[in-house]
């Protein structure tokens, strides 16, 4: 686990010593309820609280809820598997489109939610800060700022018209409920304020690695202005994504080596999310370091051996998301990225499940070694989460220069971008046309939930209902399906001018 978290996590648990499922009352200090003053290490406190949200996705309030999986289910790459169509039943509504609101994610609402409220007391820490010196505190400030609008992003994306606040609510703890563009505009307040007037670092190592950089609050704002198709930024996010490639020291990495242990915080890596294998169980959602995921996506029962990369250290799980065959055909001859992508084990050596397609999700698969938790395993793998890569800024550069026709500026062309991406893969360059930077960001980011906002930014969901075998698997597109319905447990808390208002199409 890096210093940063892990050194000052007891403050942080002392700080909130609770999360509630109700996704507006994670309890403040006492100091901030009264608005009393704040200390730098009360601050730090509460800032760490944020980041410790980046932990529990993977058993998001006590439900399997990974970010990163359910933004894939809805993709054209994997498949829900598990057990049959009733295991994780939300799961198979997601992978289908059609969830309800009684069968929503409601795991990562209630998490995030938490995190907007924890952002927002670090932001009212800072607020009311005494003997903190300048820089510190700005810093603590751009942090704070660029982990709220992180959750909320995700909230956003996944929902669309979502309750909003940005202080401590007194009980009944209700919220007005904001457009998505109202949303979109508070998101951006919140990362310009993050990278503005350097008060964060370009990157950060070392023991500090797994804070918040000017690098990932420039990533972050190229992923919501990019979903928002938001053509009067386009100029800006470009010129981040070349200030990352001439300031940020970024190098692309080994693609093999960089899902493994020794890849973590490496060369290209922005921004991670970082996992210990302690602490979490089957009664603790909210508490410890590990993730479940690994178990998650690995096939059940696993004897085998890794038939595309020959290894064996791979280790058996639950056998949920299994790849697509068309996925494992987009990838070239060649293509050292698709055995560090996709596993594939020899039918016998491991339990087939629903959906079986012999082929899974390599990058977080459960790993041999990986895991040495005192109890309850499965939830306790430490692979990180890499949320930013340097691969990313750019597929951006190509993606704004060839897709979306935004006029190339600075030392990176959308070709040569192209062109590094491909020779890291081992593969020829070929010309940066709009067809070309597609498939090369759907190649580049299988298994890591990018597929599926990228079809829906580009317009091109009709893909998302095309070439569908016969997998118990059919599916019916129109916009609503863009985002997911507001939980109904959450609707029928509220009332009066605070009465949420479901999504259209539910």
């Amino acid at each position: 686990m890096n210093n940063y978290i892990k050194t000052i996590f007891l403050a942080a648990v002392i700080a909130f010593t609770s999360c509630s499922d109700d996704f507006l009352t994670v309890t403040p200090t006492a100091d901030q309820e009264a608005g009393g003053p704040a200390t730098e290490g009360a601050i730090m406190s509460n800032l760490t609280a944020c980041y410790q949200i980046l932990l529990f996705d993977s058993y998001a309030d006590f439900q399997y809820n990974s970010v990163t999986l359910l933004s894939d289910l809805r993709s054209d790459d994997i498949y829900k598997g598990g057990g049959n169509a009733g295991d994780q039943a939300v799961l198979y509504r997601v992978s289908q489109l059609n969830p309800t609101a009684n069968e929503t994610p409601q795991g990562l609402w209630n998490i995030y939610f938490a995190g907007l409220s924890r952002a927002n007391g670090a932001i009212i820490s800072c607020e009311n800060a005494v003997d903190v010196n300048e820089e510190t505190l700005n810093r603590f400030k751009a942090e704070a700022h660029f982990m709220r609008a992180y959750y909320v992003h995700w909230l956003w994306k996944f929902w669309g018209n979502i309750p909003y606040f940005t202080g401590n609510l007194d009980a009944p703890y209700m919220a007005p409920q904001y457009s998505a563009d109202e949303i979109y505009a508070e998101l951006i307040k919140d990362i310009d304020f993050a990278i503005a007037d350097d008060k964060l670092p370009i990157t950060t190592t070392g023991a500090e690695a797994g804070r918040a950089s000017k690098a990932a609050a420039m990533m972050l704002k190229a992923r919501i202005v990019m979903h928002q198709k938001d053509e009067s930024k386009y100029a800006e996010v470009l010129a981040d994504m070349q200030t990352i490639v001439s300031e940020g020291g970024f190098v692309l990495a080994d693609y093999a080596d960089i899902w493994g242990r020794d890849g973590q915080f490496g060369s290209e890596s922005i921004f991670e999310a970082n996992h210990e294998a302690d602490g979490k169980s089957w009664g603790g959602a909210w508490s410890g370091f590990g993730t479940n995921y690994p178990a998650f996506i690995s096939p059940n029962e696993l004897t085998g051996t890794d038939l595309l990369s020959g290894s064996e250290e791979y280790t058996g799980g639950w056998g949920f998301g299994p790849v697509r065959s068309e996925t494992v055909a987009i990838f070239e001859e060649g293509d050292e990225r698709l055995a560090a992508s996709i596993n594939q084990f020899e039918a016998g050596t491991y339990t087939e499940r629903f959906q079986n397609t012999g082929y899974f999700m390599a990058k977080y698969a459960a790993r041999e070694g990986y895991n040495d938790a005192a109890y309850d395993q499965d939830l306790n793998y430490e692979n990180n989460v890499r949320i930013f890569r340097y691969a990313e800024t750019l597929l951006n550069i190509a993606d704004l220069i060839t897709i979306q026709g935004v006029a190339a500026t600075g030392s990176m062309t959308a070709q040569d971008a192209l062109d590094a991406i491909r020779m890291r893969a081992g593969l020829d360059p070929i010309s940066a046309t709009v067809e070309n930077v597609k498939l090369e960001r759907r190649r580049e980011f299988v298994g890591e939930g990018v597929r599926f906002w990228d079809l829906l930014r580009w317009g091109d969901t009709n893909l998302i209902t095309e070439n569908i075998p016969d997998f118990s698997s059919e599916r019916t597109w129109d916009d609503t399906r863009k985002w997911f319905p507001i939980p109904q447990p959450e609707i029928d808390k509220t009332e009066g001018e605070f009465k949420l208002v479901q999504n259209d199409g539910y």
